[in-house]
């Protein structure tokens, strides 16, 4: 098969795109924003492999590249509640705006499936656990509006125009290549560097608030699955247990072996306050189910770290 990842050279992109390498033809789009040619490297000597340089922005570049792709992998967004709300415009062109470029551009090249990341964000605060994906957006942020636009324009598409479209809710993904070193990182690779640093995690709030928590080769095994399968709509795509903060840096202390106490600074805005999914959707339309433990993630998320591959300012 001939796929198309965007935002391939990105933390879930690359190691979507290195699986995919095995066994079939793959080409990268990235502009390098946030993805790193680090996170590629290793694949770039396979002869199935292309590398792209550009944006989801670029419909002229899309109709080029797509022309002749037997499915498309879009993992390309500003991946950030806090970045989008400091730049609500940008997160829309990109998020919004982008994913309407890469369904246009697979319609008209005649691409039949699109399988698209999107997230958790879409429930905000709902007080009902867990979450389902019937039940009601509720966003907070820019980022989350940006997401669950285009989850609706994916209806639409698949509806018009006959595309075959995915849409996987991902909950707190981690894993190795997660960038620990930008202002908006995520919370796993921020306490895992500071640890190994010995400097104490930081958490925003109290600390109680839960996050459902999902290694990133489950997250690229439930892409491969949808697309080799016939489902479409809206998946959720978790560990189906949640854990708190609190706990969260209590298991990475015990991992490392680094014994400090949380830094408590004021919450976030936009922040969601607790997460978990009901992932049964996903297990019935395409045999979806987590593979790894939560502590088995974290373990070789802190080993990636600790051998060096994870950028750590030393």
């Amino acid at each position: 098969m001939r796929y198309i990842v965007t935002g391939g050279a990105g933390f879930i992109g690359s190691n979507l795109a290195e699986h995919l390498s095995r066994d079939h033809e793959v080409v990268i789009v990235d502009d390098l924003t946030s993805g790193q040619r680090q996170n590629i490297e290793r694949i770039m000597d396979n002869s199935r492999v292309t590398f792209v340089e550009g944006s989801v922005t670029d419909l002229d570049l899309l109709m080029e590249i797509f022309a002749g792709a037997d499915g498309i992998f879009h993992q390309a967004a500003i991946a950030s509640v806090p970045r989008s709300v400091k730049d609500p415009l940008e997160t829309n062109a990109v998020n919004a705006a982008g994913t309407v470029n890469v369904l246009w551009a697979a319609k008209e090249c005649g691409v039949p499936s699109v399988v698209t990341a999107s997230t958790s964000a879409i429930y905000g605060d709902d007080p009902v656990f867990p979450k389902r994906e019937t039940m009601a957006p509720t966003p907070l942020s820019p980022y989350a509006v940006s997401k669950l636009a285009g989850e609706y324009y994916g209806k639409v598409f698949a509806d018009l125009y006959g595309i075959r479209t995915v849409f996987l809710r991902y909950f707190n993904v981690f894993g190795p290549r997660q960038d620990p070193n930008s202002e908006y990182a995520a919370v796993i690779p921020k306490f895992i560097t500071r640890l190994l640093d010995g400097k104490p995690p930081i958490v925003y709030g109290d600390g109680e608030q839960t996050r459902d928590f999902i290694f990133v080769a489950d997250v690229v095994q439930a892409n491969i699955r949808a697309m080799e399968s016939e489902a479409r709509g809206v998946f959720n795509i978790a560990g189906g247990r949640r854990i708190s903060l609190n706990e969260l840096a209590a298991s990475l202390s015990e991992i490392t072996g680094v014994d400090l106490r949380p830094v408590y600074e004021p919450p976030r805005a936009g922040d969601v306050r607790d997460s978990l999914a009901e992932i049964s959707r996903a297990e019935e339309a395409f045999g979806f189910s987590p593979r790894y433990t939560l502590e088995a993630g974290l373990r070789e998320t802190v080993e990636w770290f600790r051998d060096g591959r994870g950028g750590r300012r030393r």
